[in-house]
């Protein structure tokens, strides 16, 4: 897969950012070199999960205006070696256009393994500034109507842009709910009406959500993070098996 990830989602609420920051902590552990960047304008909330909100001085909005370098606009992570960010802008109206921010972005994905770019939830004009540098993307999705009509939205969204590798994530899945719910039949229903293979069933943990909330990155005690780490290891095309039955 190209090493610059778009993360998108239909509707907000999936868990996107939290896949963003898990898959990045999991690709350290590859001894990956990773840079995150949050890609919602105006409503930017990673620096907060990152627990970076106080070290944030520049954003992307400033190094393409040349208030800072785009060295200044990139942040270590204090607790994760090898864990960079850079924060989207904190004003809506500092929005990056598409040519822009892929210009940005190709300036410093040289100096990286992988670039994660958190999108805004929908197909809005700041969706198609984050996936524009982008050709690979992960669509996060929960096993519900309204979010998997989102997911195919997205889907065919970043089709039109020409991106070919797109990946189903679906996250916070409780197998009982599921069933109970009864939307669909099994996963495979689930799979067959997003339009998109998948890549990664995550389960729902209410300590990785939790965790993320309070500002840290840990999570690592969670089995979900086991899950994660096969992620990452399908990533760097590694052949882990995926079991969802």
């Amino acid at each position: 897969m190209n090493n610059v990830i778009v993360v998108a989602s239909g509707k907000g609420g999936t868990g996107k950012s939290t896949v963003c920051i898990c898959l990045s902590v999991s690709l350290l552990k590859h001894g990956k070199r990773v840079l995150l960047i949050d890609c919602d304008c105006g409503m930017r909330g990673l620096d907060i999960m990152l627990d970076m909100e106080r070290d944030i001085l520049f954003d992307a909005s400033d190094a393409v205006c040349g208030n800072c370098t785009i060295q200044e606009a990139v942040y270590p992570h204090r607790g994760d070696d090898g864990l960079f960010f850079m924060a989207a802008p904190f004003d809506a109206e500092n929005e990056l256009s598409p040519e822009v921010f892929t210009q940005l972005v190709e300036s410093v994905r040289k100096d990286y393994d992988y670039v994660i770019i958190d999108s805004p939830a929908g197909i809005g004009s700041g969706f198609v500034t984050a996936a524009s540098p982008a050709s690979t993307a992960l669509i996060v999705t929960n096993a519900e109507p309204t979010s998997l009509r989102g997911c195919v939205k997205v889907r065919q969204k970043l089709s039109l842009m020409g991106i070919e590798q797109i990946r189903l994530v679906i996250n916070r899945f409780d197998r009982k709910m599921f069933s109970r719910l009864g939307f669909y039949r099994d996963l495979d229903d689930v799979i067959d009406v997003s339009q998109t293979q998948l890549i990664a069933l995550i389960p729902f943990d209410i300590g990785i959500s939790a965790v993320m909330q309070k500002g840290l990155t840990g999570g690592r005690a969670s089995a979900s993070m086991e899950i994660f780490d096969g992620l990452a290891g399908r990533i760097l095309g590694r052949q882990i098996p995926l079991i969802y039955k």
